[in-house]
């Protein structure tokens, strides 16, 4: 018979030719369904399995001798331990601690190296208290500071340059010393306007404007403010500063470029809590009515200082006598007061401790005025400490207000 009779045959060219049509319609799947038959012939199943991959062996290592090919996994080599904790693995409260005992120019190199070490480095925990006495070049370094959310800084005879402060939240300085320096009221206005929490400020000898006083009487908290010898503002913005600051002890406010009309505004709006008062320098526009003015006001006065009113004179002791705790006097320069008055005062001030009357007294009548008035001391203050930061009689240095700034500025 022809072979293409046989049964056998036709089927196996049957599904032959069955699996060559799935081979064109699958030319690029996978395996047909044919191929999983035992039917199916060998060369067409070498044909349509893929490559098979000898796997490599090698003689690497015992498990391989012998020809006996054996899979193991070695065991992962253990890093080198270091006797060393490397800086990025230490927690930010731990690098703040360390940070806290490096200086101000180590501090500002810190915060250039990574994004990181910037961050630890302008915290406001280490930018708690800054003093730039003696810096240069002040505009910038002070720009910088005070984004810091600084609590304390200190910058006294300092030269400040053009400073426009952009900042736009309120500023958390809490103790500032700008005395004696030079520097624009219009760069002092912008950032003397963000303090809201202001408690000792010392201005002295600075050229101010009826805006900075304004701004003073946003901080209500203000206990000690020194403004001797400042200029430039008018009576009644100084009088609503004055009325605003409730809590004012110390208020030095003695030669500033005053009018008669800046002296009412004083002794008629100063805080009734103030217990030191330094009205020192005006010469011939403090008159009595003002000083009973002052008395009635401001009950609890411990320290006053009136040198320099030549208007005062031995009628004036009465009007004080009220002034029941008076400890300190100063007097200096009041030539109207003659010295038979000064004999009594002892008398007049039980508690009176410390009196100043330089220029009225001196040589043997002062030794005299000792004697009669032993438990007094006379002449003992040449300088007023009122609300200044540094005064003579207590620490000197990089101190203000017995306070000492721990991030500070070194030659």
């Amino acid at each position: 018979m022809p072979l293409q009779d046989l049964p056998c045959l036709s089927l196996q060219g049957s599904m032959l030719s069955q699996a060559k049509r799935t081979h064109k319609r699958r030319s690029k799947g996978g395996l047909s369904e044919g191929l999983d038959m035992e039917c199916t012939p060998t060369e067409l199943i070498h044909q349509w399995s893929p490559l098979y991959k000898h796997q490599r062996l090698t003689s690497k290592g015992k498990e391989n001798d012998g020809n006996q090919f054996v899979l193991a996994r070695r065991s992962r080599r253990k890093r080198e331990s270091t006797p060393y904790i490397a800086w990025d693995h230490l927690p930010d409260e731990l690098l703040l601690r360390i940070l806290f005992y490096v200086s101000l120019q180590d501090l500002l190199r810190m915060s250039t190296v990574c994004q990181r070490w910037r961050r630890l480095a302008l915290d406001e925990s280490l930018w708690h208290s800054v003093d730039l006495e003696g810096l240069t070049h002040m505009g910038p370094a002070l720009q910088r500071v005070l984004k810091t959310r600084v609590r304390m800084l200190r910058c006294p005879r300092s030269f400040v340059e053009e400073l426009h402060f952009t900042g736009t939240g309120p500023l958390q300085i809490v103790v500032m010393d700008l005395s004696s320096s030079i520097i624009p009221t219009s760069s002092l206005e912008s950032f003397i306007c963000h303090c809201r929490q202001l408690e000792y400020l010392s201005l002295e000898g600075l050229q101010l404007s009826d805006a900075i006083i304004g701004s003073l009487s946003k901080n209500p908290n203000l206990l000690q403010l020194n403004l001797s010898g400042c200029s430039g503002f008018s009576a009644l913005p100084l009088a609503d500063m004055l009325e605003s600051c409730t809590s004012m002890e110390q208020l030095n406010i003695a030669w500033c470029d005053f009018s008669n009309e800046h002296l009412k505004s004083v002794v008629e709006s100063v805080s009734s809590r103030v217990t030191h008062l330094n009205l020192s320098g005006y010469r011939e526009n403090l008159t009595l009515d003002d000083v009973k003015v002052l008395v009635t006001r401001c009950p609890l006065i411990q320290t006053l200082d009136l040198s320099d009113s030549t208007l005062l004179m031995a009628d004036s002791f009465p009007v004080l006598k009220q002034l029941k705790g008076l400890l300190h006097l100063s007097l200096s320069r009041c030539y109207h007061i003659h010295l038979a008055a000064l004999t009594d005062l002892d008398k007049t001030f039980p508690l009176l401790s410390l009196l100043d009357v330089f220029g009225i007294v001196s040589g043997s009548h002062l030794s005299s005025l000792k004697k009669e008035m032993p438990r007094v001391g006379i002449n003992s203050r040449p300088f007023s400490s009122i609300a200044r930061p540094t005064p003579a009689s207590g620490p000197i240095g990089h101190f203000m207000w017995n306070r000492k700034c721990r991030l500070r500025f070194k030659l």
